[in-house]
């Protein structure tokens, strides 16, 4: 247990200052205990050590200099992405209700600082009362004493608990912490909106350039049904091969609705993200992303994303606040004085109100303490020690998780980016060989239903090309978020960072 002490001041006139005469026995009773202020309970030395690994487990993800992550939506130049994140940010109910949550933090915080200072009310009243002739003061019999009175009254009431061994102190500590807490919170709120924001984006507009492929790809398969047709007609092909390109062609047409309803459904979530109806953005439906190149994201040392996790953070402001709370039970043990004062002028007579004949004072120091309990505040103790534990452990589990999710997310947005080199490598091959294609078709090498298997070949590659470029995009957003992109893009908090 620690227990620091620090003198009060004696009284004001030590600083040079005459109180009013009827405070001085009041000031005289603070003075003459020599009263010595203590804080009980752990203090708080910061989080514990955890071991965060000598580098990344995939070398060769990035760069060793660290990225400027901060609007990282900002670099993939995208205005219409820009535009939508912004919006969130300053219109998401989430990040609204957040906000909310830390002006309770604040106000609860700045409750607890002003139990550190006295109360004091003030009030007046005029009461007219009948007192009873035959009751135990006899009224009736004492000349010159009316039952009936009229009492004019005014004053204050003022009370103190000091602080002598902390409890308020460490009420305050344990309230700033968790409003850094809740400020923490509020700040992952903002990064996970930003984040959910460009994925739905990139996956409204993935879908918009799948459909149109899709589109192509039915609108090939139709012609070489056509043709089909035309050459059974001809008695050139049997009826099974006319069957088996309209079955090519339903198999592709039927995907177009499911399509539509990927995109319908990612546009009408960014309107629900920007604190809006779904329907407000549906006009993105036709509008067509810029081409992105996605990068090689240089993500700095793998320790410093635990200065960026909100979760960490708020992890840590939590340990902060639970130590705390040890010390609010513990002072629990200690005695506690109060100090409480009332002053102020009576009179039955309303010209007698504020003559200084008519003043009323009364001082009452008052000392409590709890000397049989049962135990409970022991117990309560131990179960905030308990809880001090289990919030030491969170904070670590909280560390690693964010190292498991940021090295996750780096190694699927590898992956994700090879698989696009791979699929980018195919189109180019299926390119080709359309242009080959085109060209013994003009010579007169091939029929024209050769030419139109070449196109839908080339077309299924665009598709499946395209669904990995939304995939990659979409990894880039989980990747950003894991290691804690967007922090401070918005409102800052005031949490202590973790050194």
């Amino acid at each position: 247990m620690r227990l620091i002490c620090y003198r009060e001041p004696a009284s004001l006139t030590d600083r040079g200052v005459r109180p009013l005469r009827w405070w001085r026995a009041a000031l005289v009773t603070v003075g003459s205990t020599s009263l010595t202020a203590c804080v009980v309970g752990p203090d708080y030395h910061g989080p514990p050590s955890v071991y965060t690994g000598s580098g990344w487990t995939l070398t060769a993800a990035g760069a060793s200099a660290p990225a400027d992550l901060t609007r990282w939506w900002s670099t993939l130049g995208d205005p219409e992405l820009e535009r939508l994140v912004d919006t969130a940010l300053a219109q998401n109910l989430d990040i609204r209700q957040a906000s909310a949550r830390i002006d309770e933090a604040r106000a609860l915080r700045d409750r607890a600082a002003g139990q550190q200072l006295p109360s004091v009310s003030a009030g007046a009243s005029v009461n007219r009362r009948r007192q009873s002739e035959n009751g135990p003061l006899p009224v009736g019999s004492i000349p010159g004493l009316d039952a009936s009175q009229t009492i004019y009254d005014a004053g204050f009431d003022a009370a103190w608990e000091l602080d002598l061994f902390g409890a308020n102190h460490r009420t305050l500590e344990g309230a700033s912490a968790r409003l850094q807490e809740a400020e923490a919170e509020a700040q992952g709120v903002r990064m996970r909106i930003a984040a959910e924001v460009a994925r739905t984006w990139f996956e409204a507009t993935g879908a918009r350039e799948e459909l149109l492929t899709q589109q192509a790809t039915v609108a090939t398969l139709q012609q070489t049904l056509d043709l089909m047709r035309s050459r059974a007609a001809l008695g050139d092909v049997s009826r099974a091969d006319v069957d088996a390109a309209h079955e090519r062609w339903a198999a592709a047409n039927a995907m177009l609705p499911g399509i539509e309803a990927r995109q319908r459904g990612a546009v009408l979530g960014l309107g629900v993200l920007l604190g809006a109806p779904p329907e407000r953005e549906l006009k993105l439906l036709n509008t067509a992303a810029p081409a992105r190149v996605l990068p090689a994201l240089p993500v700095g040392e793998r320790a410093d994303i635990l200065r960026r996790r909100p979760d960490v953070l708020a992890a840590e402001r939590r340990l902060a606040a639970s130590t705390a709370d040890i010390g609010v039970a513990t002072a629990e043990l200690f005695p506690k004085l109060s100090i409480g004062a009332g002053g102020g002028f009576q009179a039955l007579n309303p010209g007698d109100w504020f003559d200084s004949s008519s003043t009323r004072l009364s001082i009452v120091p008052l000392i409590s303490w709890r000397l049989f309990d049962g135990g409970r505040v022991r117990a309560e103790i131990r179960a905030r020690e308990a809880s001090q534990r289990q919030t030491a452990l969170g904070y670590e589990q909280a560390v690693l998780a964010a190292l498991g999710d940021a090295e996750r997310a780096l190694g699927d947005y590898n992956a994700a980016l090879d698989t696009l080199t791979r699929r980018q490598a195919a189109l180019d091959s299926s390119r080709r060989s359309f242009g080959h294609a085109q060209a013994r078709f003009a010579a007169g090498d091939i029929m024209r239903i050769e030419l139109l298997a070449a196109q839908r070949l080339l077309h299924e590659a665009e598709t499946v090309n395209l669904r990995a470029q939304t995939a990659a995009a979409v990894q880039l957003v989980a990747l950003y978020k894991a290691i804690g992109g967007g922090w401070g893009a918005s409102e800052a908090t005031s949490s202590t960072p973790i050194s």
